[in-house]
C-alpha cells in the first residue's frame, strides 16, 4: 500500500506530491491532463514564476518530480475511490487499481460560463476572474465588470484600483441597491442595466460590448466571477462535506470530513473564508500543508498538535 495518492497536476497536487516525496514517502500522482488555467497565455502572481505559460509550469513541475525515486506519475484519471481497512482504493482509467494510506484530491474545478456571445474566446484572456493574476496586465484599459453576485458592485470598486475607467453591466438584473449605488458614484463606476447581447472582440482581445438597447460600450477587459462545480465526482462518492459553493469543506490542515481524504486547491475551501481565492501560489501552499500533515499523521498517527 502507498503512503498517498494524489488524483491531479495541477500546482496544489504537483506541490503535495513534491514535498511528499522529499519526505521519502511512496507517492503516486495521477495526471489526468492540464486544467483551469489551460486557457490563459501566462501564470502570474507566483514568485520566480512570473509569466510563465500554464503548460510550461505543469512541465516544470512533472521534471522536478523525476529526482524523487519514491514517486511515480502516471497520466490517468481516477474514476473511483473506495475505502478499505487502512486507507483507499483507487480505481483508475487504464483499469488498473492502487491502494494508499492517504488520498489526496488535487481534481479542481469548472467554470460555469454565462451564455454570451464571444465569451468563449475571450476567457482566461482578457474576460478574466481575478484582477491579482490579470489585472495587471490589463491595467490602465477601460474595465467592465459583469454582475453575477450580489457583491459584484464590490469588486468593481475594487477594480479602480487597476483602472480609472470601470462600468458594472447588470446584465438585466435587478437595480443596485441605495447603498452600492452610492459607493459606485463616489469612485465614478458607472452602470449599464441593459442585458448583454455580445462581446465583440479580434481574437483573444475585447475592443467592446453589445447591449440589447442602448450604445454599445468600448472596453479592454471584463472581469466576471462565474460559478464553480467540482470537476470531479469523487468528492461526492467519497462522502466529502460540500459548501453552498460547490467547494469541498477542509480545515487548516486540508483535511476533509473523511477521514484520510485531504483536498487541496480551488477546488477546496475553509469554511471561516467566505469565498474561493483560486490563484497558483495559494494551491501550492495548501499542496505544501496537506504533504506535511500527512507525513505528520503516518508518524504519529494524528496531529500532535492538536
Amino acid at each position: 500500500m502507498l503512503d498517498a495518492i494524489v488524483i491531479g497536476a495541477g500546482p496544489g497536487g504537483l506541490q503535495t506530491a513534491l514535498t511528499l516525496g522529499r519526505s521519502r514517502r511512496s507517492v503516486l500522482l495521477l495526471d489526468g491532463g492540464p486544467g483551469r488555467n489551460e486557457p490563459a497565455h501566462e501564470v502570474h502572481n507566483f514568485l520566480s514564476r512570473e509569466g510563465t505559460p500554464p503548460e510550461d509550469l505543469r512541465a516544470i513541475g512533472l521534471r522536478e518530480l523525476a529526482a524523487y525515486p519514491t514517486v511515480e506519475v502516471r497520466p490517468a484519471e481516477a474514476v473511483a475511490a473506495i475505502s478499505q481497512e487502512g486507507g483507499y482504493t483507487v480505481r483508475l482509467s487504464d483499469g488498473t487499481a492502487e491502494s494508499a494510506r492517504r488520498l489526496v484530491l488535487a481534481t479542481g474545478v469548472v467554470d460555469v460560463l454565462p451564455d454570451i456571445e464571444g465569451l468563449g474566446p475571450l476567457w482566461g484572456r482578457t474576460a478574466v476572474h481575478c484582477p491579482y493574476c490579470h489585472g495587471w496586465e490589463v491595467r490602465d484599459r477601460p474595465f467592465a465588470v459583469l454582475a453575477m453576485r450580489p457583491q459584484d458592485a464590490y469588486f468593481a470598486a475594487h477594480l479602480t484600483r487597476w483602472s480609472p475607467d470601470v462600468v458594472l453591466c447588470l446584465n438585466g438584473k435587478d437595480e443596485l441597491p441605495d447603498d452600492q449605488s452610492a459607493l459606485l458614484a463616489s469612485l465614478n463606476v458607472r452602470v449599464r442595466p441593459e442585458p448583454i447581447a455580445r462581446l465583440e472582440g479580434k481574437g483573444s482581445e475585447l475592443q467592446r460590448i453589445a447591449f440589447a438597447s442602448g450604445p454599445p460600450l468600448d472596453r479592454g477587459a471584463l472581469f466576471l466571477k462565474p460559478p464553480t462545480q467540482q470537476r470531479s465526482d469523487l468528492p461526492r462518492l467519497l462522502g466529502c462535506e460540500i459548501l453552498d459553493d460547490d467547494s469541498v469543506r477542509v480545515d487548516n490542515f486540508a483535511r476533509t470530513s473523511i477521514p484520510g481524504v485531504y483536498a487541496v486547491g480551488d477546488m477546496a475551501r475553509r469554511p471561516e473564508i467566505p469565498i474561493a481565492t483560486p490563484q497558483v501560489a495559494l494551491a501550492a501552499a495548501e499542496g505544501a500543508t496537506a504533504a506535511v500533515a500527512i507525513d505528520t499523521e503516518l508518524v504519529y498517527g494524528k496531529l500532535p498538535w492538536e
